[in-house]
Order: C-alpha cells, then structure tokens, then sequence
C-alpha cells in the first residue's frame, strides 16, 4: 500500500472516527486497494488542461482495446439513443461528453483491476451482476431524471462501483466466497455476519475505492451508504442509493429471484424517485423492455 499511503490517509482524515478506524483495520489485514489503470491516469492528466483534446483523449482510450470494445457496449444502452449508432471513440466524446465518457471508462476499468486467483466463476458471475445493476441504473436516471437530476453516465458509475469491495475482500479471506454463500443464486452480504466473521465491511472498502479512484464525492457517499438509505436524511447521495436499490431489485426480478433487501428499503426508495407501489410495475416493465433491448441488440 505504499503508493497509496498518502491519499489514504487524506481519506481517513475527512471520515468519522468509526469509519477511519474500520479502514485503518482492513488494510492491516492486507485488503489491496487496487491502483487506476495507467489509461485512467493518462486521461486525469490531459482533463486537467485548460484545453481538453478530443482527438488526443480518444487515441488514449483506444490504447486499450478491452476498454474501448467495453466503452462501444455500455454506450449501446438505450439512454443514449438519440446518439447512436457511434461509429468511434471521438464521436462518443463529442456526443456523451467528455466527462460523462470518463466516468463511464472508470467504470468499466474497474471491472479489469485486481487479480483473480481463485473463485473465478463467482467473480465473473459478480461483474456481470455489477454491469446489469448498471445498465439498470442508467436507465432508470434516464427515465428519473427530472426527479432525481441524477444522469445516466453517474448512476453506471454507482452500479458498478456500489458493491466493488466484495471482489476485493474475495482476494483477500480464502474463505469469504464460501461464507458469504456467493455461489448461491440471488445469495448476497449479510453485514452483521461479514463483521463478525471477518471483521470487515464491503461498503467501507468500495468508499476507500472510489475515493482513491476520485469519484465524485456525493457517488463515494452512496457506495458507502447503499444498504442504509433511511440514515441518508436530505444527504445528495439519497437520490443516487434509490436509484442503485431500485436497479438491483429490478435485475433480481428479471433473473426471478427474491430479493431480501427491497422489502426493509422501498418505502424510501419509491418517493425518493416519484414512484408509489402503484406506479412501479408499469416502470419496472418500461425499464426491462429497454434493458432487453439493449442487451439483444
């Protein structure tokens, strides 16, 4: 963690005691917080120019091929329809956004950082998960966003991000898969039971990720908060937490599983978007027949 002291540290300072200490705790325990890739760090770099070039932030992205073919996929997602087809990466540029682009190359770069050393069908299993919750959630700030002023390329950022530190602590405890019950369809992190069994917490992990990667700090507020919306009050993460549950519940659906959490949380989530238990089939069909349709074409 060497390279990653210092901003660590930066971290810990503007969090509360409990949480600094939680942090302190897991990276003793030899938690790795994975480093942005060097294209990550190429792009920061010339988006701090007064004078940001298209030409040259495309040819950056294209020097990774895996990225790009990624960036070309997310981009099919039917938020972005009155732009498609997208015929290169500086077309994506001009028509997305520079930043709105960066954000969802941070996204899809995260799911290529760390080493799989075992449990690999579980992790892909995880970032496929992670890419559906996010698809889901653009769509659904798509549809929301005059509610909730939340815009496609933040809430993807959200999705994958929000449970980014259970690969990580997979890594890192030989056992968590198996106690978690990973492989299980729709199993998900019982918190109280990832403390005790191996004092740790994967929302404090994604908060240390996304604040080591520089995500906005309001998208770090709500990968640390997902599973406590009703602690969030007025808090600018609030919209962005409703938005990740509702996509879950949403991708649970689709895969006709159960989902434990949406029952204790959609009484905050639903006002939260401008949605009531009324609305909500019709929405969730409207979300779904664009998800489907993105993830056909």
């Amino acid at each position: 963690m060497s390279s990653t002291g210092s901003s660590v540290f930066e971290i810990t300072q503007s969090l509360g005691v409990d949480d600094a200490a939680r942090i302190k705790r897991l990276l003793e325990n030899g938690v790795r917080i994975p480093a942005q890739p060097r294209v990550l760090e190429e792009l920061r770099k010339h988006m701090a120019r007064s004078e940001l070039d298209v030409r040259l932030l495309s040819k950056v992205i294209n020097q990774d091929p895996g990225l790009t073919a990624m960036l070309f996929k997310v981009v099919g997602n039917s938020a972005y329809r009155q732009h498609q087809p997208f015929d290169s990466v500086e077309a994506i540029l001009h028509a997305v956004g520079v930043r709105q682009t960066f954000n969802l190359v941070q996204a899809i770069a995260l799911t290529g950082a760390g080493e799989i050393k075992k449990d690999r069908r579980v992790y892909e299993a995880f970032w496929a998960r992670s890419h559906a919750v996010g698809q889901l959630a653009m769509l659904i700030a798509d549809e929301r966003n005059s509610v909730c002023n939340i815009f496609p390329d933040q809430a993807y950022l959200a999705g994958i991000f929000h449970d980014c530190g259970v690969p990580l602590l997979m890594q890192r405890f030989p056992t968590y898969c198996a106690e978690m019950k990973l492989g299980a369809p729709g199993a998900w992190i019982d918190q109280a039971e990832e403390d005790r069994k191996f004092n740790a917490d994967h929302c404090v992990v994604g908060y240390l990720v996304a604040r080591h990667w520089h995500l906005p700090e309001f998208i770090c507020d709500a990968i640390r908060n997902h599973h406590a919306i009703a602690e969030l009050g007025q808090h600018e993460a609030r919209s962005m937490v409703a938005i990740v549950q509702l996509a879950i519940d949403i991708h649970y659906r689709d895969q006709r599983i159960a989902s434990a959490e949406w029952e204790r949380v959609r009484h905050d989530v639903l006002p939260e978007l401008g949605l009531n238990d009324e609305a909500l089939p019709e929405f969730v069909d409207i979300i779904l027949e664009r998800f489907n349709a993105t993830v056909g074409a």
